[in-house]
């Protein structure tokens, strides 16, 4: 254990797209100082899904403590705001332990929330909401991303046309408001008082990260994904528009299992969801103030972190 680990020292950030090695990274870390990881993903906080978001296996969890995987039901929900504090909160308790926190993850919506501080949105407004539900029903989703495309280009490029969740948030605020849920989100709020050492990882090369996610998906594919989503698919109070089937690879298996796909679509459009997703990641990153890169396949990554951290 280091000696030197305390409240001044940095938490250490993992961020990157899917597939890029950032839980075989944050393990690394673990090997030379006493750490535990928090995982920064909105899908690992669900049980029962394990297969389907590449959750730390029994074998690595038992390693090292892992914080904030398998904490809700699939058909419970998990806000920005409840990470933030649950993050924070962590945080502190680990390094009264003596050890060093390690965040990593790629859901960027978390770690700028962190980071930059939530910022102060308008609350909800529910008839605007039901509104915004019908005209979905008569016109489709698509037309709605379209919309939000137009009046914010920023969150139309962020949001994925298939997340009816947060394209009724971001029209609710607009339309509510006459400002854009970007412009909304550039006002920061109350940033966590930790300093937080920024690392991202990836592939330079994108096209070796897309034959990383399809290799990634097989095999989940061939762990029993299927069945996985098998279980949750008999539940009576799990449906497709909840946050946890919208899960990446859970939505294309929903769907299959729902008689929507034949298994060969499946497979299809969960490999190129999952690429999407990773788009979305790192045009977060890319905009990312005080990032150090890293490439997935380099020898010198632990180097370039404790360059700047101290373990």
């Amino acid at each position: 254990m280091s000696s030197g680990i305390n409240s001044a020292s940095p938490v250490i950030a993992i961020m990157g797209p899917t597939a890029s090695g950032k839980t075989g990274l944050a393990l690394d870390i673990a090997k030379q100082v006493d750490s535990e990881i928090i995982s920064v993903d909105s899908a690992l906080v669900y049980k029962g899904m394990d297969i389907g978001t590449a959750k730390p296996t029994v074998e690595e969890q038992a390693g090292v403590v892992h914080h904030l995987i398998d904490i809700i039901d699939p058909a419970e929900s998990y806000s920005v705001s409840q990470f933030v504090n649950d993050t924070n909160k962590l945080i502190g308790e680990i390094f009264e332990r003596g050890r060093q926190p390690i965040l990593a993850g790629g859901t960027m919506m978390y770690f700028n929330a962190l980071i930059n501080g939530i910022s102060p949105l308008p609350k909800s407004d529910e008839a605007l909401r039901e509104a915004i539900n019908e005209q979905a029903l008569r016109e489709g989703w698509d037309k709605l991303h379209d919309e939000l495309c137009r009046v914010d280009p920023v969150s139309g490029e962020r949001i994925h046309p298939n997340d009816p969740q947060r394209i009724t948030r971001a029209l609710e605020v607009f339309r509510s408001t006459g400002k854009t849920l970007t412009d909304w989100q550039q006002q920061q709020g109350e940033r966590c008082p930790y300093n937080i050492a920024q690392f991202a990882i990836a592939p330079q090369d994108r096209a070796v990260l897309h034959k990383r996610i399809a290799e990634r998906f097989d095999i989940m594919l061939k762990q029993g994904f299927e069945q996985e989503v098998q279980k949750l698919y008999e539940r009576s109070d799990l449906h497709q528009d909840l946050p946890s089937i919208r899960s990446v690879g859970y939505r294309q298996m929903w769907q299959y299992l729902d008689g929507e796909l034949s298994y060969a679509e499946m497979r299809e459009r969960g490999i190129i969801a999952t690429r999407q997703l990773a788009k979305r990641q790192l045009t977060w990153l890319r905009g990312w103030e005080n990032v150090t890169w890293l490439d997935t396949f380099a020898n010198d990554n632990l180097t370039k972190i404790t360059a700047k951290v101290t373990l």
